[in-house]
């Protein structure tokens, strides 16, 4: 039975976010055995994507009140659902593996599971998050300062994404932080990555992040952009949370780069263009580039547009101010969801899951 519980786990996985594709090896059921027990998984089963009180998962499931409550709080705990906490109550829900189950294993995450999961993602995993026309996270550049035509989305920009918001925590990213436990990764800082509004709750609640004030947050973020990393909110105008992102460890970004066109993929509203004449070729900007996007050619960079994602990074650190972020045409602009809700039904009925 209980073989056939991980079985059925992994389908449901699948019919979630982005997915959970099976391999021939068999490394999902490996990875989902070492983070759900039975009981848990059975009971993940049993749990719906939209947020419910204890009681009423009792109710429906004709199940104890109490030791129901006692399971749920358990499994948000070891980061297996989402809880949302208001007051003295909480509610509770099934979340896909990406984003969700993956990004709560931060306090869990061993070599053994880190190993595991490099595996997947290179078997499986990688290949599911850029594959549909809605992505779950985009690139946004860290401010509006360094685009050249106004006016810019307040969703486009970093900064102000974190004035809008009245909660926030920072919490080290797991993309990194899994890396490092499988004796790779890179030197970047870690402690990088925000929550917001409940999601810092959960976190917090969780000893994953600690909260932080918005001048905290705008401070993070310019180091962000300073040690090179790539600002990626959630895929929707209203975010609960936005990751800082290095071309290495970042599984959305080696995603990208796996593709023949990452900027037609990434649903950045930006370009980088480069002015010949203030160009001096310092190659700053190449080792800015976490696409690879940027060669130095006869002493000029030259930028190859279908790797550009839109982020800015070349812009900000250009010592001559020969780079620049350029708006696409308004018929290649892109409008995210509202809500990450609705992201994840586009998804869902880009997949055939609805």
């Amino acid at each position: 039975m209980s073989e056939e519980i991980y079985n059925q786990l992994r389908q449901r996985m699948d019919d979630l976010g982005t997915g959970f594709p099976p391999t021939k090896n068999g490394v999902e059921i490996k990875i989902l055995k070492k983070i759900f027990s039975p009981v848990d998984a059975e009971m993940f089963l049993m749990l719906s994507p939209m947020l419910e009180y204890p009681e009423k998962v009792a109710e429906r499931l004709n199940l104890p009140a109490k030791e129901t409550a006692s399971h749920l709080e358990d499994m948000a705990k070891k980061g297996l659902l989402f809880r949302q906490k208001k007051g003295d109550q909480a509610r509770y829900a099934a979340i896909p593996f990406v984003v969700g189950v993956f990004e709560f294993q931060l306090n869990r995450v061993d070599s053994e599971l880190a190993a595991d999961l490099n595996v997947y993602y290179e078997a499986a995993l990688g290949k599911t998050f850029q594959s549909f026309a809605t992505p779950v996270m985009r690139t946004i550049p860290i401010n509006r300062e360094l685009v050249s035509e106004w006016p810019i989305a307040a969703y486009e920009d970093a900064m102000n994404i974190v004035d809008d918001q009245k909660k926030i925590a920072v919490a080290p990213c797991i993309c990194r932080a899994t890396a490092k436990k499988a004796g790779q990764g890179c030197d970047k800082p870690l402690e990088t990555c925000f929550l917001f509004g409940s999601h810092a709750d959960y976190y917090v609640d969780n000893a994953m992040g600690r909260y932080i004030t918005k001048d905290e947050a705008k401070k993070i973020i310019a180091a962000n952009d300073e040690a090179g990393l790539v600002m990626q909110p959630f895929n929707s105008q209203h975010v609960g949370g936005m990751c800082s992102c290095c071309g290495c460890c970042c599984g959305m970004l080696r995603s990208l780069k796996k593709q023949e066109n990452p900027a037609a993929a990434v649903k950045s509203n930006y370009f980088a263009v480069v002015d010949r004449q203030q160009c001096v070729g310092c190659e700053t900007c190449v080792d800015r580039c976490q696409m690879e996007a940027i060669d130095v050619s006869d002493e000029k960079a030259v930028i190859t547009l279908k790797k550009c994602i839109g982020c800015g990074l070349c812009v900000s650190t250009c010592p001559t101010g020969a780079l620049s972020l350029v708006k696409k045409d308004e018929a290649d602009q892109y409008l995210p969801p509202q809500t990450g809700m609705e992201t994840y039904m586009r998804i869902a009925n880009e997949r055939g899951k609805i």
